[in-house]
């Protein structure tokens, strides 16, 4: 099974893309877990490119349809999700292949509840299927800011494991019952 990480900062040293390389290394088998690395290439939302868009938000969405779920982790600025992750999301608004996609969110410093539960809201007026089995609060800003420490400290290694496992989870026994949150709409 095929995940999509997307972070939502674009910072060098950013704790949310840090995070999302550990979830890669840690992801149980089975379970692939991608980042998705430009999302500073993705131009402003302009509904009017939505039917013909530029090869990079094409390359974003085709990755968006073909992954299995996203998994989905972004600071906070100023009480609101960071603008490259609602631009992002907004250019999938209208895409078919994002409605019913299982999506688990990931806050990375429990301070940031208002950009987590913004994050939320969209998703869900997006028509997302949020794994709330799989979306966690894991207070890394202070003990852990880097993907080799994320590793190496075992109870964050374990939240993030057991993230995955909880995600994981959710993806076979959909599979197995040949149904998404997107058959159930239809």
């Amino acid at each position: 099974m095929n995940v999509l990480a997307v972070a939502g900062s674009l910072r060098a040293a950013s704790i949310n893309a840090a995070f999302c390389r550990a979830a890669s290394r840690l992801a149980p088998p089975g379970l692939a877990v991608n980042l998705f690395r430009h999302l500073g290439s993705l131009p402003p939302f302009n509904p009017d490119l939505e039917q013909s868009p530029g090869p990079a938000i094409q390359e974003f969405r085709d990755l968006v349809g073909s992954a299995d779920a996203l998994l989905i982790a972004s600071p906070e600025y100023a009480h609101g999700m960071s603008g490259v992750m609602k631009n992002a999301l907004d250019w999938l608004v209208s895409y078919e292949g994002f409605v019913g996609k299982p999506v688990a969110v990931v806050n990375t410093s429990p301070r940031a509840h208002h950009a987590y539960a913004a994050l939320i809201e969209v998703l869900r007026t997006m028509s997302a299927r949020l794994v709330t089995e799989a979306s966690v609060t894991i207070p890394l800003l202070a003990c852990c800011t880097t993907e080799e420490q994320m590793l190496n400290t075992a109870a964050v290694a374990s939240q993030i494991r057991g993230a995955l496992a909880a995600l994981h989870s959710v993806l076979r026994f959909e599979t197995r019952r040949g149904t998404s949150f997107a058959t159930r709409l239809s």
